[in-house]
C-alpha cells in the first residue's frame, strides 16, 4: 500500500477510526495476528471452515489498484472466501495479488484453505498498517459494520488482504453495531 494518504477517503488509518469503534470491535479490528486463528478460537465448539467464493484473474477495483500501486488496467489474482463458523459466514475476505508478485506461488491451489494460514507461517512476513472503513458497502456486497485491510509482504510477494466483518458475526458474538 502506498505510504501516503489512503487511496480512497473511506479507508482511514486504524487510529482515526478508534473514537467511533466500541472496545469489543477494537479487539477484532486492531488485532495484527491471524484472523483465521482468532475466529476458530472464538467459535469454541463450532466448526471453522473457509468457503471459496471466487478465484480468478481480473482487474482490481480502483481503490485496490491504487493501494497496491498498480496501473488501473493491470490484471491481478483475485480471491474471495467466506470465513464461516458452523457454515455461518462471519467474515468475507478479498485478496488481491499483482501477477508479477506471484513468483511461482500456486495460490490457486489453496482451494478452501485459508491464505492467512500460509501467510502467518512465513518467518519474514511484514504486515503494513491497517486501514478501516465503517462504510464497507462501496467495496463489497457483504453487509456488516466494519472492514479492514492491510498489505502483506513476503520477500517480493505482496498481497492486499481485505476483511469484511459481517452482521452474522456481530449477532453471534453479541457485538454492538459499532
Amino acid at each position: 500500500m502506498s505510504n501516503g494518504p489512503a487511496s480512497d477517503p473511506r479507508w482511514r488509518p486504524l487510529a482515526a477510526a478508534r473514537p467511533a469503534m466500541s472496545a469489543a470491535w477494537w479487539q477484532w479490528i486492531a488485532s495484527r495476528d491471524s484472523l483465521t486463528s482468532r475466529l476458530a478460537s472464538a467459535g469454541g465448539q463450532q466448526a471453522f471452515r473457509v468457503r471459496l467464493l471466487d478465484q480468478r484473474l481480473g482487474r482490481p477495483r480502483r481503490d485496490e489498484a491504487l493501494a497496491l500501486g498498480l496501473p488501473l488496467a493491470r490484471h491481478a489474482w483475485l480471491r474471495e472466501v467466506a470465513l464461516c463458523l458452523d457454515e455461518r459466514p462471519w467474515v468475507v475476505a478479498r485478496s488481491v495479488v499483482p501477477l508479477e508478485g506471484l513468483h511461482g506461488q500456486r495460490l490457486d491451489r489453496l482451494g478452501e484453505r485459508s491464505l492467512g494460514s500460509w501467510l502467518f507461517r512465513q518467518p519474514d512476513l511484514e504486515r503494513g498498517p491497517l486501514e478501516v472503513t465503517a462504510d464497507p458497502a462501496p467495496f463489497h456486497t457483504a453487509s456488516g459494520p466494519w472492514a479492514r485491510r492491510s498489505l502483506f509482504r513476503h520477500r517480493r510477494f505482496a498481497v492486499l488482504v481485505q476483511e469484511f466483518f459481517l452482521d452474522g458475526m456481530a449477532s453471534d458474538l453479541r457485538l454492538p453495531s459499532r
